[in-house]
């Protein structure tokens, strides 16, 4: 039986005003890399909202299609369609079989999204999921303290490269927005 293709890693940095999402394009099945040039991160709602994932790509390809109705149907609010969405994901015994996480970010919210009912909001303004996701976590937090000059998109970038550099199952095919 093939395995599914998995891991990544996503960040998405909100810093001096600005969100910056990112993701690397590598992705795996089993220790073989598929694909290196996936596009993790879309851009939702006529460009107000980024999305991100981590996971099994067509899982997480159903989840950013569902994110989006929830979206549409609550007039753009991004805290209460991550609500409706994780609600669902936990509920709904289709969707319960998803594996895969999501970071969605407005110019205001940053938040994670996950299959246990979770809608978390990082207190640092970093959030961060795939395999990569601590690499790249820390060189942000390390950015956010060291090198506040520098935007939230040079931040993204600068940690997505820094994971790439340590996770197997990250690479340097970069794709990142901002808001």
């Amino acid at each position: 039986m093939q395995q599914p293709i998995h891991a990544t890693t996503v960040i998405g940095i909100y810093h001096n005003g600005q969100i910056a999402l990112g993701a690397d394009g590598q992705a795996t099945m089993g220790n073989t890399i598929a694909k290196s040039n996936v596009r993790k991160v879309r851009v939702l709602a006529g460009g107000k909202v980024l999305a991100g994932f981590a996971g099994s790509t067509a899982d997480a390809f159903t989840l950013i299609e569902r994110f989006e109705e929830k979206l549409n149907g609550y007039g753009g609010n991004l805290k209460r369609a991550a609500i409706e969405l994780a609600k669902d994901w936990r509920m709904d015994r289709f969707l319960r079989r998803l594996e895969a996480m999501l970071i969605v970010a407005s110019k205001d919210d940053l938040l994670i999204i996950s299959g246990t009912g979770d809608v978390l909001e990082p207190d640092n303004g970093v959030a961060s999921i795939g395999s990569g996701s601590m690499f790249a976590q820390s060189a942000a937090v390390a950015l956010k303290k060291h090198a506040p000059h520098l935007t939230a998109e040079e931040m993204v970038r600068e940690s997505l490269n820094i994971a790439a550099d340590i996770c197997i199952y990250t690479n340097h095919n970069l794709v990142v927005e901002t808001l």
